[in-house]
């Protein structure tokens, strides 16, 4: 049997890309069919519990002295729906009901920083954008200019210019990893080839791990401690358990081989060689495959202990491993378990960042750092803003559910 090629890219025949377009459209009909008739049954029982209360009038969000009733909510859900069809207002009820709590934040927010609207721009707004003049459109266009004159306060307060760092980063597998890139970087090797070597981070990658010059607020939180390195100096090892690389290593092992069936197969997928290595270690020495695989394995099997279950030779073209792990599987003897094999076609999480500081100075802020810092401050002065107030929201899933079906009786 000669040896098998790596695939380039797998395409799919045109039957299975007809089988999976079917697939969808029957999902997607399924879904929307179920959610008409969950809200029409929701909102018939619905019906008949507010047809009695006069449900428009009813006080269902109240932001610190200033509530707002169903009607409003209903208009608000409406306008803010009006391209969206039916079946897919029920995913927006409670974004437009986060935008009313927020819009009143904004108002009184504003107030007490001397920022206001009035109402001539109000109309001017209006007439510019051809929106009809009811007073839930004045409430949005109110809320969007004043969010634009606080973006435009925000601004102002920030200074020309600010101590930044230009730094050059690499995300790599393990700690054992970072400290070899750190010892090469150290002896005089280009920083810059160790990242295209050894990095993980696509987003950096993509860059040779430069993130440009950045002030110590924009840097990622997870190597913002680097901000304080000199220029020319290089990072420890800093861990992250929350990024993302591409790049995993199989242990896998075979405990059955049948004519018919093909063979049995379990898997674990680690995050780097360490971690692989060591974990071969224990079960060389008798460690439990299934136990192991549940605590710490990437790969979805994890939740049935590594069971890939049956795999066929013949099948391997169209199963869901790669050639790495294809290649490896199929010569395995019963009982064995594989050494590491390295896999850049799968996604695990965890690894360490080393940082190199480049340069270090009082700089002005280029455009998008500016942009980027006074929607950051008008951010956490509005989350500041909820979490100094008193807001109550009644609006459960039938009442929601009766303003859904209120919508959909006006289209």
């Amino acid at each position: 049997m000669g040896k098998k090629q790596v695939p380039a890219i797998r395409v799919p025949t045109k039957r299975q890309e007809a089988k999976w377009q079917r697939q969808k459209r029957i999902r997607r009909m399924i879904i929307i069919a179920s959610t008409i008739f969950l809200v029409g049954i929701i909102s018939y029982a619905a019906y008949g519990y507010y047809y009695q209360s006069k449900p428009f009038s009813e006080k269902v969000i109240t932001v610190n002295d200033v509530s707002f009733n169903m009607r409003h909510y209903v208009n608000m859900l409406d306008a803010q729906t009006k391209e969206l069809e039916p079946d897919s207002i029920y995913y927006y009820t409670n974004a437009v009901a986060r935008y009313i709590e927020d819009a009143e934040l904004i108002r009184q927010g504003a107030k007490d920083l001397n920022i206001t609207v009035s109402q001539e721009e109000i109309e001017e707004t209006i007439e510019e954008q051809n929106f009809p003049k009811d007073e839930v459109y004045q409430d949005i266009v109110e809320t969007g200019l004043l969010t634009g004159k606080l973006v435009e306060y925000f601004d102002s307060q920030l200074p020309d210019e600010m101590l930044q760092a230009n730094t050059s980063v690499m995300f790599v597998e393990s700690e054992q990893v970072a400290n070899k890139v750190i010892d090469q970087a150290e002896k005089g090797e280009n920083f810059t080839k160790l990242v295209r070597e050894f990095s993980y981070d696509n987003n950096t990658k993509e860059y040779d791990g430069n993130l440009g010059w950045l002030p110590q607020e924009l840097m990622p939180q997870t190597i913002a401690e680097t901000f304080n390195l000199t220029a020319g100096e290089i990072s420890q090892p800093i861990y992250d358990n929350s990024t993302n690389k591409s790049v995993g290593y199989w242990l896998i092992k075979v405990s059955e081989k049948d004519p018919e069936k093909g063979i049995n197969v379990s898997a674990m997928v680690l995050g780097s060689e360490q971690e692989a290595v060591e974990i071969k270690i224990e079960l060389d020495a008798e460690g439990n495959f299934s136990e192991l695989a549940k605590n710490y394995s990437q790969h979805s099997s994890k939740y049935k202990g590594g069971k890939l279950g049956w795999l066929k030779e013949e099948e391997k073209e169209t199963n869901d491993f790669s050639y790495e792990f294809d290649e490896v599987t199929f010569q395995l003897p019963v009982d064995e378990v594989s050494e590491p094999v390295k896999d850049e076609t799968v996604t695990t999480e965890g690894g360490y960042w080393v940082v190199k500081v480049l340069d270090k100075q009082q700089r002005e802020l280029d455009d998008d750092a500016r942009e980027v810092l006074k929607n950051k401050h008008l951010s956490e002065w509005l989350e500041q803003q909820r979490e100094n107030s008193t807001i109550e929201n009644i609006l459960d899933a039938t009442r929601m559910a009766w303003a859904i079906a209120e919508v959909i009786k006006r289209r």
